[in-house]
């Protein structure tokens, strides 16, 4: 159990005794209690190696491996294929994505229709984005209008897509945040995920999700009671409380 989660746990159990009126924690009697906790440095390790893995670290988490003899629960050389897979989508090399994927795991595409159509997606945004007009309009025909005809969520959003190619001016276009890049991102981040999941391995880092708990757990409690907060949490630094 990671330090988070005690945390937590010492912020729900402080709740409890203070459901009928709002106290003042100090910080001595605050870190006093952190104090308390126990936390063995394997799990708080574990959590490390897998944010580095989740996330694609891969020199960092071989480094950590040696350093702390924490073993990760993939091969490490698959992060590296991984990375690519989502730098190519990043990159707009589609096709290359594609080829990649389907190197490292084939049943991945083939089990995934939804993902396959937003990487067509993205191959037909590239084209367009390259003014590769015709080019664009045959793809979208003969490799995306079929889908669209068996799935509707599909056929919206080729419509969308398509309406691109109705303004000259795409900063004028209703759906123009196709061409951002932040849609690359997204569909990287669809591919990154599925990889993760064909590989047994949760497809997000354990880390953020715990940060989000901590944060939800203080709000509860600042209800409750004025205590030292944990503002920033890039540094966990304590804030004396205020009353």
């Amino acid at each position: 159990m990671s330090l988070f989660w005690f945390v937590i746990r010492q912020l729900a159990e402080i709740e409890e005794q203070m459901a009928t009126s709002k106290k003042v924690i100090t910080r001595e009697e605050w870190e006093k209690r952190l104090n308390d906790v126990k936390i063995r440095k394997e799990d708080m390790n574990k959590l490390v190696m897998n944010f580095l893995v989740t996330e694609g670290y891969v020199e960092a988490a071989e480094k950590f491996q040696m350093e702390s003899g924490t073993e990760p629960d993939i091969d490490l050389a698959t992060i590296t294929d991984r990375m690519a897979v989502k730098k190519a989508v990043q990159s707009g090399n589609v096709e290359d994505a594609i080829e990649k994927v389907n190197d490292l795991n084939p049943e991945i595409l083939d089990t995934n229709p939804q993902l396959f159509f937003h990487l067509q997606q993205q191959r037909l945004i590239e084209l367009i984005r390259n003014g590769k007009i015709e080019e664009a309009l045959e793809f979208a025909q003969e490799e995306l209008a079929p889908r669209g005809e068996e799935n509707q969520s599909f056929l919206e959003e080729l419509e969308r897509t398509v309406l691109l190619l109705a303004f000259e001016d795409v900063s004028n276009c209703p759906v123009g945040e196709l061409l951002d890049i932040s849609q690359r991102l997204k569909t990287a981040s669809e591919v990154n995920a599925a990889i993760l999941t064909s590989q047994s391995h949760e497809k997000d880092p354990k880390l953020p999700s715990l940060l989000k708990m901590l944060i939800w757990a203080q709000n509860q409690l600042d209800e409750k009671a004025a205590y030292p907060r944990i503002n920033d949490l890039s540094n966990a630094t304590l804030e004396d409380p205020t009353v």
